[in-house]
């Protein structure tokens, strides 16, 4: 009964410096890794979600630029950081979905390694083509494609990126087939769609909506469940003509597994009280995007249905990256 005792009482006291830090939290600067270069959506909405956290905490917050090997590396220096809250990453459909399937080998576990905390935002791809190409409508492209299978081409900014599986998942749903050209970033196939090189292109709804207003490009649907405020005017593929499609983009965040569960519930506060605000809402809503603030709970089911789609996009498309 002794031995009982102190047995307990050691492993009481083993405890407490992690409740203690626990409830003391933040106490100093948090770390947000985007795994991207700077500049694209998930910098932009980091920084924003960096900035609520500094607001709601009166602690820093800063965002750390980590690219490579498709988000990879910086998701994997996330997953093997101590689990204190100080460390996150601003996931994505690419860490968190698409790359399960893409990569023969992960450095991490996408499930097993992370606490999700919360899904910040959904941003559309929207199906964008040349204005000299007859098509208007989803059942217009469908039909074109079905006429001439193989001889449409379509842009992405990448072999197994969520613009390339976008296309993907519409041909395999739609049942056609259409020519993949793949580009080293959206920048230059957006150039070569707007100069004519190729017809169409399923691209991020924010670097897309220049050449939209501009007149440049032709938008036809978005891939979202739901029409982007920014468009209100442009259907969703899935109303115009493939129900069922869905093919957002997402970002999220999410901390080491081992983060405590009080942590995980303080930051998760901080962030939707943030997201809440008009003012973040505008400014996610100018990019396109549409802000969610979700549960763990609820992110953590959507991330593994996430992975099961895009795995069965990946395995159809005949993606791999070694």
């Amino acid at each position: 009964m002794f031995k009982h005792w102190i047995t307990s009482a050691l492993i009481a006291l083993a405890a407490l410096p992690n409740i203690a830090a626990a409830q003391a939290f933040p106490n100093k600067q948090i770390r947000i890794v985007v795994p991207f270069p700077p500049g694209g959506a998930t910098d932009i909405l980091a920084r924003a979600v960096a900035q609520d956290l500094q607001k709601g905490f009166g602690q820093s917050a800063l965002v750390e630029n980590r690219p490579g090997a498709g988000g990879n590396l910086g998701a994997d220096l996330v997953a093997k950081s101590p689990g204190d809250g100080y460390t996150l990453l601003m996931g994505t459909v690419g860490t968190h979905g698409i790359n399960v399937a893409l990569y023969s080998k992960m450095p991490y576990d996408a499930v097993k390694d992370f606490a999700p905390i919360t899904l910040v935002a959904l941003v559309p791809n929207v199906l964008v083509v040349h204005p000299s190409l007859p098509v208007k409508s989803v059942r217009d492209l469908i039909d074109l494609a079905k006429r001439e299978p193989g001889k449409l081409n379509y842009a992405s900014s990448g072999n197994g990126t969520s613009i390339h599986l976008s296309a993907e998942l519409f041909k395999s749903m739609a049942g056609v087939s259409m020519l993949h050209i793949p580009y080293k970033g959206s920048s230059p196939a957006l150039a070569d769609l707007v100069g004519g090189q190729v017809g169409l292109m399923f691209d991020n709804l924010p670097s897309a909506l220049p050449f939209i207003r501009a007149g440049k490009l032709r938008a036809v649907a978005v891939t979202s469940s739901k029409r982007a405020p920014v468009l209100p005017e442009l259907p969703t593929i899935a109303e115009a003509g493939l129900p069922g499609y869905e093919a957002s983009s997402w970002f999220g965040i999410l901390a080491p597994a081992s983060t405590p569960r009080d942590v995980v519930g303080k930051l998760h506060d901080a962030i939707v009280k943030g997201l809440a605000t008009p003012e973040t809402s505008e400014r996610l809503a100018s990019q396109g995007a549409e802000q969610v603030g979700n549960t763990p709970e609820q992110f953590a089911v959507f991330i593994r249905e996430e992975i099961d789609k895009w795995g069965k996009v990946v395995k159809a498309a005949g993606a791999k990256v070694d």
